[in-house]
């Protein structure tokens, strides 16, 4: 194992980085009790760093969560498998009644984990594959719609990805890829490219995946609250720089050299590949998108970019489109950013659906630094759209939204039952979502996280919800 001196961190003065295969028992009851954090072998920072008990409290369940994800990782992953083969089962026999009739017929369709007919468990959360043909480019709603479909479908194997993007959507499929994680050595990064020819100027669309849910190596990104300080730009969570291609050696070089038979990082491989692309097209545009996970690596991109002064690429930035986007950095950090989307005229949307949890962490308080920013399109369970500056219930753990929370979890599984007459048989839900539905009424921020709800929010919400991307509503709430 490496030790700490073995790192360079001239690219930050100032960070706090954790390792959990590093911490004991003995080592987290320490922590508590000592704030000099310097001292403790199983976190990286500059000497004399002190905290505060309730930051150190932080990192103690940080660690603990991080060494429960790595103790289940296999058992969780061997869970999660069985779950989507045998949704996959019933979905490929149309039902469990006529899939006890194939059995006793013979004819059991079995399914195939690499065709395009099989979803991940999130893709069952939401089956829909076709784009809304009643939102075209033009409309403000259209953008939003289309990175939300993708952000849905970077869930998926490629062939799904390649059928989907081919056949359905009538666009150029470019690539699927999966990208190395330096710090937990190997590949748990994946994103997907297409290209949109039917409009003018031609899109390429860049679409990071998310969270899996039964894949501990990203949820392991998002609780790692490790975080670097980069001169000028303010401090980013840890977990999500590592996993977008922060190096361990180096940080952030604006260049790297990758040896034949390594895989490539996130960050370099697609920034990299859109040169080449929008080089052969001085019109072309590109936009990032993510749900998630992917939402946050989506608008960490084009920080990176202006670390690096990307000028050229973030002229051509025409969007950053994001789902149910965790905070990634401190007040510092949200400043710079909008100044840099500002200068370079880019928009940048949050989308927000209702009770979601994800958006609420990490908490924005004294403790931790993290702070959203940029326009925040905020959807309650009407799917009624507002622009605000913050989510309301921000820190989501709060005692006085308890019963309205568990009144809207109940309308929300009603509707799941109702919406496909509504709004129309595209609505409709099936059982996975309302047995998550069913949990909302316990975790409300559960259900409320899936990519069906972020589906509606774009289909249904009104087009007025998109403001320029000049306009900056922090001194602004917008109606719908």
């Amino acid at each position: 194992m490496e030790t700490k001196a073995a790192y360079d961190r001239s690219f930050s003065k100032n960070y706090m980085l954790l390792s959990q295969e590093q911490a004991s028992l003995i080592d987290l009851i320490r922590v508590l009790f000592n704030s000099d954090l310097a001292k403790r072998k199983f976190i990286e920072c500059p000497a004399g760093t002190e905290q505060s008990f309730k930051y150190r409290w932080l990192i103690v369940v940080s660690i603990l969560v991080l060494k429960i994800l790595q103790a289940v990782s296999k058992p969780l992953a061997w869970f999660g498998s069985v779950v989507e083969i045998w949704l996959n089962l019933l979905s490929s026999n149309r039902n469990f009644g006529v899939l006890i009739l194939n059995f006793f017929r013979g004819r059991v369709v079995k399914p195939d984990k690499d065709s395009a007919t099989f979803l991940s468990f999130i893709g069952n959360l939401d089956t829909r594959v076709e784009l809304d043909k009643s939102i075209k480019h033009g409309d403000s709603r259209y953008y939003a719609a289309l990175s939300m479909m993708a952000s849905k479908a970077s869930y998926e194997n490629r062939a799904y990805l390649q059928s989907t993007v081919t056949d359905h959507w009538k666009m150029e499929f470019l690539d699927c890829f999966d990208f190395w994680n330096e710090y937990q050595d190997k590949a748990t990064t994946q994103a997907f490219m297409l290209r949109d020819k039917n409009v003018n100027p031609e899109l390429i669309v860049v679409a990071f995946r998310g969270t899996e849910t039964f894949d501990t190596d990203a949820w392991c990104s998002d609780f790692d609250i490790s975080w670097y300080e980069l001169s000028g730009i303010g401090k980013v969570h840890g977990g999500f720089m590592k996993a977008l291609g922060l190096q361990k050696h180096t940080g952030w070089p604006k260049d790297v050299q990758r040896a034949d038979n390594q895989p490539d990082l996130a960050y370099y491989a697609i920034r990299d590949l859109l040169r080449e692309l929008l080089g052969t097209n001085n019109q072309a545009k590109y936009i990032l998108t993510g749900h998630s996970l992917g939402g946050a690596l989506a608008i960490l991109f084009p920080a990176v970019l202006a670390f690096h002064e990307e000028e050229w690429l973030l002229e051509r930035l025409e969007g950053v489109y994001t789902f149910g986007q965790p905070r990634v950095g401190d007040e510092k950090f949200g400043e710079y950013m909008k100044e840099q989307l500002r200068n370079f005229n880019v928009g940048y949307y949050r989308f927000v659906y209702c009770n979601d949890m994800v958006p609420r962490l990490p908490y924005d308080d004294n403790t931790l630094m993290f702070k959203h920013f940029g326009t925040c399109v905020y959807f309650n369970s009407f799917y009624k759209g507002k622009v605000v500056t913050e989510e309301p219930n921000k820190n989501y753990f709060s005692p006085l939204s308890v019963i309205p929370k568990i009144i809207n979890a109940f309308w929300e599984l009603i509707r799941s039952f109702s919406i496909r007459y509504t709004k129309g048989p595209e609505y409709k839900e099936g059982g996975v979502l309302r047995v998550l539905r069913l949990i909302g009424l316990v975790i409300a921020g559960v259900p409320a996280h899936s990519p069906q709800d972020y589906v509606n929010c774009t289909r249904l919400g009104s087009s007025d919800v998109y403001l320029p991307a000049v306009q900056d509503p922090s001194n602004h709430q917008q109606s719908i």
